[in-house]
């Protein structure tokens, strides 16, 4: 065998949707990341008079007067950004983006919120001082590197996503901070998503002796949120972060939500020394001889997380708890819906524990709050924002409401209060998506009606449904009508079942693709408008480069090994399986760990014991050659003839599992792609 069954199993398909610049990561961890194809430019084509007029509409229900948020991301600038520390992130979007000046003067492909979300984040470029002893180099990632002042030297808290951007960061605080000569001490991750941990290298090469610290289950979290569903979610992130359209354009990517986009480069991890909040939800502890108050918050934002009170300072870190919009109940990417009624709670937590002394609010995203009247009103909507979408959700459903109709009707709820805060909108996690997330995280998918318990596949019933209305040519001669009108939802939802029917019927696909197109040219999410556009494109040109490949080395090394034997068994085939059935010891020996691997029924099972078991085969391997071959950097064949590598018994179970295991098609297919010479619209994309 070139190679073993296990990096078969995990090399060619884990991303962790981060990326890096020659590999191509999530959670995504958590945010999930992906490497733009820069080389390309999107045209698109133009906001129609229906889609003018709907920006507009927007636009009018706007405060654009309220420029707190800009005064914010100002105040306390030290120095600009620097040629090397802009080359991260800001240099891809000076082309477009101007900050404050444009922001209320959107493009008509853009909705007028979104842009303005784009003008605040591309206004933060610098370093800034939060209060004496604590600083933040903000604009250089999706994320902001603060510096927080200990007794002997610099505390970092998030170090941004890759290595590049975290070094450049680095370079330009410590050339510019008040005390220049003191070094990097410690290093507190706030959660466990690549955007807060990827630029970690960069730290300890620059600072060996650097203390590390996490929120409890950091490790963990970090690895399994996206490993068993890991090749669904890169290729689904790609489209959610536009990572095929190109540059930053007014009919392409704009904004990222949290910032403009992300850094490119190599996703690292230095694992923690010490992780808080083990068996309490609040934790005091001396950082560098600084008080600090850690409160989990695991269950929020992300799967292990923390925030943090600087007593001395009056200061609270807020993670990615808060920022200036609403998060992601639901990551379009795929995972697991996340708790809002906890985030709700957490946050409330946070009030009430620090509330009447914090007079500074800073974050992973977005400038600080200043004042302790301003940061709980901003903490209180935050909080309320949360539940609203939690209880309303709820109540809808209570009495009846499906999550689709729940889908749409949720902004028919809003108070006054959160519907004019800009910082409630949904940049990131809409309320639409958020609504049906907090449904499905209670009832899940099925709605109680019979006729959508037991549908035909999605072909056959797109077949049938095209026939009775009357074949496809007329229902692309209705959609005109309806796309004519602005009906842009309903013309998706009628072609889609044409297009899936019927690949080859050009005018179907093309008349999609624009309808998607307008969706997104109207959205306020971001994500919402890179799935639109990125759906458009692929429908006419099929799927460009710049998708996620491959994933961070350090996190990869981080895999236990059940992880790995987990991975393995959602690459089995049953049927093929079940004819082949085998039993192997699995002894690895740095970690004097044994595992009992049983293919039974055509499922692979793995259990740690504490001996070995009468079984088919045992294999003899280190948990370290295991990462190197992951890795690409050895072979099981190599290993097995040098002798660092043992298999014992039936070899045959080796060859008997890869029989049985596929590779996940790392590109599969969502809409339908034109065949070779069909392509529509191909001008747009150069």
């Amino acid at each position: 065998m070139n190679r073993s069954i296990i990096a078969l199993s995990v090399l060619s398909a884990i991303s962790f949707n981060t990326i890096a610049a020659h590999h191509n990561h999530d959670d995504h961890a958590g945010h999930d990341h992906v490497v733009i194809s820069g080389d390309l430019s999107v045209s698109g084509k133009p906001a129609s008079p229906h889609t003018v007029t709907s920006n507009n509409n927007f636009a009018a229900g706007l405060n654009f007067e309220d420029q707190r948020a800009f005064e914010n991301n100002d105040r306390g600038l030290l120095v600009p950004l620097n040629k090397a520390s802009k080359a991260t992130l800001q240099d891809r979007y000076s082309h477009l983006h101007e900050g404050q000046v444009i922001a209320d003067k959107s493009p008509d492909s853009v909705n007028p919120s979104l842009w303005r979300q784009a003008q605040l984040n591309f206004s933060a470029a610098g370093l800034y001082e939060v209060r004496e002893g604590i600083y933040q180099v903000r604009g250089t990632d999706l994320s902001s590197m603060s510096f927080i002042r200990g007794k002997s030297g610099w505390i970092v808290y998030d170090v941004l996503m890759t290595k590049e951007a975290s070094a450049a960061s680095l370079a330009f605080f410590l050339e510019n901070a008040p005390e220049k000569e003191l070094d990097v001490v410690a290093m507190i991750y706030s959660h466990s998503h690549a955007d807060h941990f990827g630029g970690s290298r960069a730290i300890t090469e620059a600072f060996p002796d650097v203390k590390i610290y996490g929120p409890e289950g950091f490790i963990k979290e970090t690895v399994d949120e996206n490993v068993l569903a890991g090749n669904a979610m890169s290729r689904r992130v790609g489209i959610q972060y536009g990572s095929t359209l190109g540059l930053a354009s007014a009919t392409g990517v704009v904004d990222a939500a949290l910032a403009n986009g992300f850094s490119h480069g190599e996703v690292t991890l230095v694992a923690p020394d010490y992780t808080f909040n083990s068996s309490e939800k609040f934790e005091t502890y001396l950082v560098d001889g600084l008080e600090m108050v850690f409160m989990d918050t695991a269950g929020t934002e992300a799967p292990a997380g923390m925030v943090t009170y600087i007593p001395s300072m009056n200061a609270v870190w807020a993670g990615e708890m808060m920022y200036q919009g609403m998060h992601n109940i639901y990551t379009l990417r795929g995972a697991k819906v996340r708790d809002s009624l906890k985030w709700s709670k957490d946050i409330n937590e946070m009030i009430s524990a620090w509330g009447g002394t914090v007079e500074y609010l800073f974050g992973s995203h977005s400038a600080p709050i200043w004042g302790n009247q301003e940061i709980n009103q901003f903490m209180a909507l935050q909080r309320d924002n949360y539940g609203f979408v939690h209880n309303q959700t709820l109540r809808l459903a209570n009495n009846g409401m499906t999550m689709q109709d729940i889908g749409s009707f949720i902004y028919d709820e809003l108070p006054e209060q959160i519907r004019t805060s800009w910082h409630t909108n949904g940049y990131h996690g809409t309320y639409s998506h958020n609504a049906r997330a907090v449904y499905n995280m209670y009832l899940g998918f099925f709605d109680m009606n019979a006729a959508n318990l037991n549908p035909l596949p999605v072909h056959a019933e797109a077949v049938k449904f095209t026939a009775y209305m009357g074949g496809a040519d007329a229902v692309v001669e209705k959609a005109k009508v309806d796309f004519k009108n602005g009906e842009y939802r309903f013309v998706s939802t009628a072609l889609n079942k044409v297009v899936i029917a019927e690949p080859t019927h050009k005018a179907a696909r093309k008349l999609l693709a624009d309808s998607l197109e307008q969706q997104g040219y109207q959205a306020e999410g971001a994500g919402w408008r890179n799935t639109f556009l990125t759906s458009a494109q692929e429908l006419r040109v099929g799927s460009m480069p710049g998708t996620p490949k491959s994933g961070s080395a350090d996190v990869m090394s981080e895999m236990s090994v059940t992880n790995l034997l987990d991975f393995m068994a959602v690459k089995v085939v049953a049927k093929q399986a079940a004819e082949n059935p085998f039993t192997m010891n699995v002894k690895v020996t740095d970690l004097k760990e044994i595992y009992f691997v049983e293919m039974s029924n055509g499922n692979l099972n793995n259990i740690i014991v504490e001996s070995e078991r009468k079984a088919d085969a045992t294999l003899v391997i280190n948990k370290s050659d295991i990462t190197q071959i992951l890795l690409g950097q050895t072979t099981l064949e190599t290993l097995l003839k040098s002798g660092q590598a043992n298999i014992e018994g039936d070899t045959s179970v080796l060859s008997k599992l890869a029989a049985a295991s596929i590779e996940f098609d790392t590109s599969f297919e969502i809409l339908p792609r034109p065949l070779a010479g069909s392509e529509v619209d191909a001008q747009l994309y150069q």
